[in-house]
């Protein structure tokens, strides 16, 4: 499970150690450890890593098909986690260590900044791939965080980015090696302390106001033919 740590004003989320899958108890304890670093006061910022192959490898397929009928709710309780990261009153920085993939990729994209591992891991969105269309709220979040040529590589194509290709691409700010990934993002982050606040809050949400009221859309289905990204 999630769990985070504070370096003096930089907090740091790990996602775990497995394929840090969205299933609900996980996406549960991510909202609520959010919650801690919101309720700080003072200067802060957040760092969310993982560690082992995986960043996140999006939502957790065997639990959407073992419950069908609170799937489309927990798509919903998603896109509020994307949308919460998405506004944080502080500077997010997310720090990929290895495969970000679907859901995994988008929230990521939540962040403010990203630094990926250079030698190691890739970043894709598969839906094309898997024949699985992105909702509304997704697909305006990936528009909103990528430039339009590489966004339509990424959403069309399935394309599978290592941390170089990401880094031209614009995916992500820095790479780094496995030994300084996560330092890397701290100092990223520390550098940003000074911005945490309710104005902050505020330009991000005017900033991706399109974004938010997709993201919020209620009633969201996906195909009924398609798996879960």
């Amino acid at each position: 499970m999630p769990t985070l740590d504070r370096q003096d004003g930089v907090f740091v989320l790990d996602l775990g150690d497995t394929e840090n899958r969205f299933h609900p108890d996980w996406a549960a304890e991510v909202d609520a450890l959010l919650d801690e670093a919101e309720r700080a006061d003072g200067p802060r910022a957040l760092v969310t890593t993982a560690r082992g192959r995986f960043w996140s490898n999006g939502l957790d397929l065997d639990w959407f098909l073992a419950h069908p009928d609170r799937a489309d709710a927990f798509v919903a309780d998603v896109q509020a986690l994307l949308a919460r990261v998405l506004t944080l009153p502080m500077v997010t920085v997310a720090a990929l260590q290895g495969h970000a993939f679907a859901a995994g990729a988008m929230f990521s994209l939540a962040h403010d900044l990203r630094a990926m591992r250079a030698d190691r891991g890739y970043w894709c969105l598969p839906e094309a791939d898997l024949g699985i269309p992105f909702t509304a709220g997704m697909s305006a979040l990936i528009q909103a965080r990528l430039d339009p040529r590489t966004a339509h590589e990424a959403m069309v194509t399935a394309c599978r980015y290592g941390g170089h290709d990401a880094l031209a691409a614009g995916i992500v700010d820095r790479v780094a090696d496995a030994d300084t990934l996560r330092g890397t993002a701290v100092d990223l982050a520390r550098a940003q302390l000074a911005k945490a606040g309710a104005p902050l809050a505020t330009i991000k949400s005017r900033m991706y106001a399109p974004v938010l009221t997709a993201l919020a859309e209620k009633g969201v289905r996906l195909a009924p033919d398609a798996r879960p990204a």
